[in-house]
């Protein structure tokens, strides 16, 4: 999946909890949202955000970004056979985002409870032969 591919997609299932999310869409998201988040506290500075506060540009972005980010960690949870509920493991401090980021960089279980393997599928959706 190209990182274009992976923004579309995590927007399109903006609040889907359920299937699968591969490793290149889950990381490709992740990135398009520090790189935001960058630019996003570049203008807030711009705009005369003292530095160590949150803009209002950095504010609005982290609250348009929090479900599609949510939808798309447990999405990930899911590909690799873990429940979605994993996820508040993160609200543990610092240990909770190692096992988060463990988890998401683990490859994909094959079919599961949750659905075919997203690898499973090429383009267009055809099965690819393994």
């Amino acid at each position: 999946m190209s990182f274009v591919d992976a923004i579309k997609t995590v927007l399109s299932k903006y609040v889907t909890f359920s299937g699968r999310a591969r490793r290149s869409e889950y990381w490709f998201w992740l990135l398009a949202v520090v790189i935001a988040n960058f630019v996003a506290s570049f203008i807030d500075r711009g705009l005369g955000t003292e530095p160590g506060r949150v803009g209002i540009i950095s504010g609005l972005l982290v609250l348009a970004t929090f479900l599609p980010n949510l939808a798309v960690t447990v999405r990930r949870l899911h590909d690799t056979s873990r429940s979605g509920w994993w996820v508040l493991i993160g609200l543990v401090p610092l240990v909770g985002a190692i096992v988060l980021i463990v988890f998401a960089a683990q490859d994909s279980h094959g079919d599961n409870q949750y659905g075919p393997s997203p690898k499973a599928v090429g383009q267009g959706g055809a099965p690819v032969l393994q």
